[in-house]
């Protein structure tokens, strides 16, 4: 099993909508709010290291619906 601990910046007032989102999303295990600069922790899991990348880029950073910074 391949994980990864990823820090997420949002808008203010949007981390209860970005975290229910996060929830959703496939390989992700657990999301946490924080204190600080970046605001939300996502553990996100996977069989595969391709796989892993694929959820990271493409269903997080790169998802404008997830995550509008």
């Amino acid at each position: 099993m391949t994980k990864a601990y990823i820090l997420i910046n949002y808008e203010l007032g949007s981390e209860g909508v970005v975290i229910l989102k996060l929830k959703s999303v496939d390989g992700v295990v657990e999301v946490h709010d924080t204190f600080g600069i970046c605001g939300i922790l996502a553990n996100v899991e996977s069989c595969q290291v391709e796989a892993l990348r694929e959820t990271i880029i493409w269903k997080i950073g790169k998802s404008q619906k997830l995550v509008q910074c």
